[in-house]
């Protein structure tokens, strides 16, 4: 069993990263941290570092959940995670959601609305504190 959670260093990938450590300590598993930079940017400011994937393992470890983070370039999430869900076998997604205004979602779409709508395993949506 394993555990995938979308990751970036925003509020709401924070509030995704806490509470898949949670999940991931309560089911007694380990955790895929997926940070995963869209294929052909050049610079991805959410792109995690070592340094900071090393922390990011070592946050879950504090916790008793073994933990690695997967950098799988993409160009449509939903399916990267999709990939990712078979390779690892994962059985619950866990994505953070941005505070979005009904007009703002309807124009602009929705990486979660894919990942909702397309996942074969449940998936965890949580928020970030306001």
């Amino acid at each position: 069993m394993t555990i995938l959670v979308g990751y970036l260093p925003t509020p709401q990938g924070e509030a995704a990263l806490d509470a898949a450590i949670a999940e991931a300590a309560l089911r007694d598993t380990d955790l895929v941290v997926v940070n995963s930079p869209r294929r052909g940017a050049t610079v991805d400011a959410d792109l995690v570092g070592d340094d900071a994937s090393t922390a990011l393992v070592e946050r879950a470890s504090a916790r008793g959940v073994t933990a690695r983070v997967d950098h799988a370039l993409h160009e449509d999430l939903a399916d990267t995670l999709h990939s990712l869900v078979q390779e690892t076998g994962a059985d619950l997604v866990v994505i953070g959601l941005r505070h979005r205004s009904p007009v703002g979602k309807l124009l602009m779409g929705s990486d979660a609305q894919k990942i909702l709508l397309s996942a074969e395993v449940p998936v965890l949506a949580v928020k970030a504190p306001r």
